[in-house]
């Protein structure tokens, strides 16, 4: 198997002319990009910055999965994905920013945490990457869920649950997608 690089690379043959901020609220920055390509073209490109996002698989010791139901404005429906969220400030470990957003929108605290991988979002549009992160030896507690989280609901499933739900398509959101088939490649 051929290595992947682990960091962002740009072909020498793309060069960033100028670029511009067109948008920026709490969450997001998006940036409009003039590149000339190798062969003198100019084209535009339309990057999403976000800070680093972690998808959390949280096992609770009877061996049932942590799965959470909210609804996602842009698609205007409610959705079962794993709990998951974004470091809250650039020196914010990843490990921390799993067990905050495991407690945050679970009430669960992990004792253990273990990042399985790191994988870009949407290389297409963004720059976010989000890491894979198994949660385990979980003590119960309060959830402390932001405005965006008020309608959150908890449920706790079996591995055939979370199979089935893939299979029949109740869960579709690609981060949670992704967070289990690295769960399952890595022999979990």
């Amino acid at each position: 198997m051929t290595e992947t690089p682990n960091h962002p690379t740009r072909p020498p043959a793309v060069e960033r002319v100028s670029g511009r901020e067109v948008h920026r609220n709490p969450w997001m920055t998006i940036t409009e990009d003039v590149v000339r390509r190798g062969d003198g073209s100019l084209g535009t490109y339309g990057v999403v910055h976000r800070t680093p996002g972690v998808v959390v698989i949280a096992i609770r010791q009877d061996g049932r999965f942590a799965v959470v139901r909210q609804f996602r404005y842009p698609v205007g429906s409610r959705r079962w994905e794993f709990p998951a969220g974004t470091v809250d400030h650039p020196d914010e470990d990843i490990t921390h920013a799993a067990r905050r957003e495991l407690a945050e929108e679970t009430g669960m605290v992990a004792d253990t945490v273990t990042v399985l991988a790191t994988l870009d979002v949407a290389p297409g549009f963004t720059a976010q990457q989000t890491s894979i992160v198994v949660a385990e030896q979980l003590q119960a507690g309060s959830p402390s869920r932001d405005d965006t989280e008020q309608d959150m609901t908890v449920g706790w499933w079996s591995r055939d649950e979370i199979t089935a739900a893939i299979t029949d398509g109740t869960i579709v959101d690609a981060q949670s997608l992704a967070g289990w088939a690295v769960f399952v490649a890595n022999g979990r």
